[in-house]
């Protein structure tokens, strides 16, 4: 029995022997920031002890820093429910988001406030929890966006950030590795290129970046191509030599003549020991985006923004501020030709870990940051937005959970419904009135048709049946005119809003509506007394009254119709007053009708206002009061037609 405990006692010995063996071995690794082979080494000591602490605290931390915070739910949970802190609540809380397990996020968030008495810390925590309640209210930016996998371009391994310059896409991908990358285990990256024709990739002719060689043993991603073509950025870094650059940083390759020079390190990375990656030119190549963990910036990645040099190098990096950074991490940026910003962030209200915005300015030079919503984002890192139809079509980058492998390669379409056509057709049918009160067809009439602008849309002379067609577009207003020698000119206001059917209802691609209008014209002749009817006056006064005003606004548009001819605007009273005084109340009422067409823009020279009385009495010896008003009255004639 004693040799059996001593057997026990020499086996646990070896046993924490190895455990401590594996620390310091798991420690090593985690130090030097190779994070998949901390989580494998200190798994096995958790296969022994699920509740070491320092294993749990490694194996988080490991899967936070390699961008797999969603993995990192059971370890975190552990030390918070054995060493409750700001960070274990904090990270368990991210790692929960990130998962999109809101309500439980939430709830570490609200703990982990107990924690920390600092106004830093508990800004950020608040953030957090406000991002996720605004993450609830996310509307889609383009609703019918539709994204698809390119499965035919994507491997196991990861694929990301494409890029289309002259009729080849760039991307960034996992095959044809030389190794693994030990902060994720997925294999290390290079540069690739393969013909396209816009979303036509030519995934059978895939190559390795002809225009340097890819280095073996680091990762080379994100690159960037200035729109001349003239000048490659891209990231290098996580090289496990000793003698390499510690850090990620931007090279650029210059073409010169022959073909491109050997990428070199840009003064734009600063310190060697700063973290530099997702560069982007803007629109006219004078502009460099990248992201960058530099001292000063908001959080733990933003975006800044680098000027092009008299020498063609970048420098004078700006942060491009609190707006569009925050505590969290911002990159992969792009600038679209109208001036919006896109990026990705997972600080910002969304659906997880890193999602897709676009800042935009309001008008008044603020700008507002907008989530693309759940048909472009994930609860996985969504990124690398790059357009080749803007805003219609592009590619992006994103691991969500249908992939093919690691990160993929995905495309966007817009797939707005082609709108329903309707062309409506108008007949105008010009016409004159006869004297005995008829219409009859009146060919040979000019017709033309204005726009809302005011702008001359159409027109023809009306053929033998007195048509004319016109094409008009829906929900329009328009004005027609109609005009020939020995007629007044008439204009008349056309609308075609209500007239057409609702183009959802309809089936056919494109449907013709056919309206019909008509114009009627007076003949012009000479010294031809015309009455203007329901002018009145109250008694004894000369003052235009409402209802006289509209008839008189009548004919104002006449004359507005019709610029070449003068008027007399005559006024009649009947015989129940002196002749003296009839004379002076009808030249008054006369003197005030064309003041007021003159007050609505027509030329005083064109008018001429005359009293006559009771000289020209229409019925002789009036005895009701319906004769005394037809004597009563108010007319005109045209006196001159000016050539």
């Amino acid at each position: 029995m004693k040799q059996h405990f001593l057997w026990i006692a020499v086996f646990t010995l070896f046993a924490l022997a190895g455990c401590k063996s594996l620390q310091e071995k798991g420690n090593d690794q985690f130090l030097s920031g190779q994070y998949q082979y901390a989580i494998n080494t200190f798994s096995q000591i958790l296969e022994q002890d699920s509740t070491n602490l320092e294993a749990n605290r490694v194996i988080g931390e490991s899967y936070r820093l390699s961008n797999r915070v969603e993995k990192a739910e059971p370890y975190y949970r552990q030390l918070a429910e054995e060493e409750p802190s700001f960070n274990h609540y904090f990270f368990l809380g991210q790692s929960l988001r990130a998962q999109q397990k809101n309500e439980e996020a939430k709830e570490a968030f609200e703990k982990a406030k107990s924690y920390t008495s600092d106004e830093a810390l508990l800004a950020r925590n608040q953030r957090e929890i406000e991002a996720i309640n605004l993450a609830e209210g996310i509307d889609d930016y383009w609703p019918k966006h539709e994204l698809v996998n390119y499965k035919e371009l994507n491997t196991p391994g990861p694929d990301y950030s494409p890029v289309l310059s002259e009729d080849f896409l760039y991307f960034t991908s996992g095959r044809q590795a030389s190794g693994l990358y030990p902060a994720t285990g997925t294999p290390y990256t290079k540069l690739f290129r393969a013909r396209a024709d816009g979303l036509k990739v030519d995934v059978g002719a895939i190559q390795a970046l002809p225009e340097f060689r890819n280095e073996e043993g680091l990762n080379q991603a994100a690159i960037a191509i200035s729109p001349d073509g003239n000048t490659i950025i891209y990231a290098r870094g996580n090289s496990t030599s000793i003698k390499d650059l510690p850090e990620t940083a931007l090279f650029v390759s210059y073409f010169r003549g022959a073909g491109f020079t050997q990428p070199i390190w840009m003064p734009v990375n600063e310190d060697e020991t700063w973290w530099n990656s997702t560069p982007a030119f803007s629109s006219d190549g004078e502009e460099l985006y990248f992201a960058s963990n530099r001292p000063g910036g908001f959080g733990g990645i933003d975006l800044y923004k680098a000027t092009r040099l008299a020498n063609g190098d970048f420098g004078n990096a700006v942060n491009l501020g609190p707006t569009v950074n925050t505590p969290g991490n911002e990159m992969f940026p792009r600038e679209a030709a109208d001036g919006k910003f896109f990026f990705s962030s997972d600080g910002h209200p969304g659906y997880g870990k890193l999602d897709i915005f676009v800042a935009e300015n309001d008008g008044s030079g603020k700008q507002t940051i907008k989530n693309l919503g759940e048909n472009i984002n994930s609860k996985g890192d969504d990124f690398g937005i790059f357009f080749t139809e803007y805003p219609k079509a592009g590619f992006l980058s994103s691991n969500r959970a249908d992939g093919v492998g690691d990160d993929d390669i995905y495309y966007f379409e817009d797939k707005t419904p082609k709108p329903k056509i309707v062309n409506v057709l108008l007949n105008v049918y010009t016409k004159e009135a006869k004297a005995d009160g008829t219409e009859a067809v009146l060919p040979q009439t000019r017709v033309v048709l204005y726009g809302s602008d005011n702008k001359q849309q159409g027109g023809d002379f009306s053929n033998t049946n007195g048509r004319v067609r016109f094409t008009m577009n829906v929900d329009s207003d328009y004005t027609i005119i109609a005009s020939k020698g020995g007629y007044f000119s008439k204009s008349i206001p056309y609308s075609t809003k209500g007239k057409t059917p609702d183009p959802a209802t309809l089936v056919q691609e494109v449907t013709n509506v056919s309206l019909d209008t008509t114009i009627v014209l007076d003949q012009l002749i000479l010294e031809k007394a015309i009455v203007l009817d329901n002018i009145y006056y109250d008694l004894d006064k000369a003052d235009i009254r409402p209802d006289a005003a509209i008839e008189l606004d009548k004919l104002v548009k006449i004359l507005a119709d019709n610029p070449t001819i003068r008027i007399e605007l005559s006024s009649h009273t009947d015989s129940r007053s002196s002749d003296a005084y009839n004379l002076d109340l009808s030249q008054r009422r006369a003197q005030s009708a064309v003041d007021y067409i003159v007050s609505k823009g027509i030329a005083a020279d064109r008018l001429v206002a005359k009293g006559y009385g009771e000289s020209q009495l229409i019925v002789q010896n009036a005895q009701t009061e319906e004769e005394h008003q037809t004597n009563r009255r108010t007319e005109f004639k045209v006196i001159e037609i000016k050539e």
